[in-house]
């Protein structure tokens, strides 16, 4: 049995389609864990639902900010945006059946193989002010909330950037914002380890007063995770003990998946058309420093 992790599909699914066939997936035997983000903005998000959620439970899957959005569109809380790409989904017969499955998914997954090698993986990573345990539980509590009869009035008080740190979260609903966003939306961090929202680019180009999630986190020095989200990343990070898996694929790069047993990675190319926008945002991503540990490079296809 093997074990796959595929970062942010975002309706990318031809893709996703030869990355399985690259690599042998069966679907009787193996595992595939998905970080999140498997619909907006790419040309397919309903093959992409239908597909993943017809895998059973060979597929494992943590949701991601555009999955969360999603939900709210679909419960009336959020207008949909033309350049999401959704009408077809939300406009199909199995509109309420798929997106009706994928508010049942968790926001965390541990990642067991049968060596006994663990990991754990979140569509963003974990938040510095967090011990694993307060990510796990933090994640379960917004689970709880988002499969109970109040979903809906949950997912309509997710939206909003305050408190941005653990310690200024009392009340449910704020460590519910609060941990919505450092699960699917955190990337950098002040020193003080509260979040920041507006920077998206690579650390190499950031502003001095923030910090990537993972330079701060000490949950990571032991524990490996698993998390996609960061696009500009294109897969690389100075911390050996992570996985990010989002490679802009959705922006005319690459979508990237690891085998877990040997940690190597497998690509497919973006096999649509590209935009201007798509072309510009490639060759931005393209351009990221290689800043992957060697262990990784030499893993890497």
């Amino acid at each position: 049995m093997a074990t796959y992790l595929v970062g942010d599909l975002q309706g990318c699914y031809s893709e996703l389609k030869a990355l399985l066939k690259q690599v042998n997936f069966n679907i009787h035997n193996d595992l595939l864990y998905l970080a999140g983000d498997l619909v907006a903005r790419g040309p397919d998000s309903l093959k992409t639902l239908q597909f993943v959620k017809s895998l059973g439970p060979r597929a494992k899957i943590v949701l991601g900010n555009h999955d969360l959005h999603l939900l709210a569109v679909h419960a009336g809380i959020k207008k949909v945006k033309e350049s999401d790409k959704l009408t077809a989904l939300l406009n199909s017969p199995d509109a309420d059946e798929l997106i009706n499955w994928l508010a049942q998914q968790p926001l965390l997954q541990k990642i067991i193989t049968e060596n006994g090698d663990t990991a754990f993986m979140t569509h963003a990573g974990i938040s510095p002010e967090w011990a694993l345990n307060d990510a796990i539980k933090a994640a379960e509590d917004v689970h709880r909330k988002l499969i109970s009869a109040q979903k809906d009035n949950w997912l309509a008080l997710m939206y909003g950037e305050q408190p941005n740190s653990w310690k200024k979260a009392h009340s449910d609903i704020e460590k519910f914002r609060y941990s919505i966003n450092a699960l699917t939306r955190m990337r950098f961090c002040f020193t003080d380890g509260s979040l920041e929202f507006d920077y998206k680019d690579s650390p190499d180009n950031a502003p001095k007063d923030i910090i990537p999630w993972f330079e701060l986190s000490k949950v990571i020095d032991n524990t490996q995770w698993v998390f996609g989200h960061w696009a500009s990343l294109m897969g690389n990070c100075s911390h050996s003990n992570i996985y990010p898996l989002d490679t802009g694929c959705v922006w005319g790069n690459h979508l990237s998946m690891l085998r877990w047993q040997d940690k190597k990675i497998f690509i497919e190319e973006y096999q649509h058309v590209n935009s201007n926008k798509n072309e510009q945002n490639k060759n931005k991503l393209g351009n990221i420093k290689q800043t992957r540990t060697d262990d990784k490079k030499n893993n890497s296809k």
